[in-house]
């Protein structure tokens, strides 16, 4: 005789092995060509910031590369906002995390929007190691376009 609690219980076992055959849709798209635009970073005033981090995200992203010729998708990213907060040492004085926003866009050859990713990489202020040395900013900042491009890895698939 079946009970409620082996029929609820077979419903949740089968819900469950639904959803983890419906995570992923098949394999990553393939990309020919990727675009950076710091544009909107440099236009709230950190355009020196927004040089700098164009070709760092160029590099960490071009693995992502992999189709022959035209017939993969785009995949345009755009930088948002840079958040360093105040940092001078010790977990006291830290007023919070530093951010690195972005929006990650996969466009089909046909020019149609495939997938849309908002992106948010947050670390740690200490991520750019001593902060007493000259290039500790620098190295944030490379830190968080590190960690951006490692999340928009994930979520394209590559």
């Amino acid at each position: 005789m079946l009970t409620r609690r082996i029929i609820l219980t077979g419903l949740a076992a089968a819900l469950l092995a639904g959803c983890q055959t419906t995570a992923r849709t098949g394999s990553p798209t393939a990309i020919h060509t990727i675009r950076v635009d710091t544009a909107l970073l440099a236009a709230k005033g950190q355009s020196a910031t927004a040089a700098q981090i164009k070709p760092m995200l160029e590099r960490e992203l071009a693995s992502l590369r992999t189709a022959d010729g035209r017939r993969g998708a785009i995949l345009q990213v755009t930088v948002t906002g840079l958040y360093l907060t105040s940092y001078a040492g010790g977990a006291a004085a830290t007023l919070g995390n530093d951010t690195l926003e972005s929006e990650a866009v996969l466009i089909g050859s046909d020019g149609r929007e495939i997938a849309r990713y908002p992106i948010l990489a947050i670390m740690a202020p200490s991520s750019g190691g001593a902060w007493y040395r000259p290039d500790a900013d620098q190295r944030r900042i490379e830190a968080l376009v590190a960690s951006n491009a490692q999340w928009i890895r994930r979520a394209v698939g590559g």
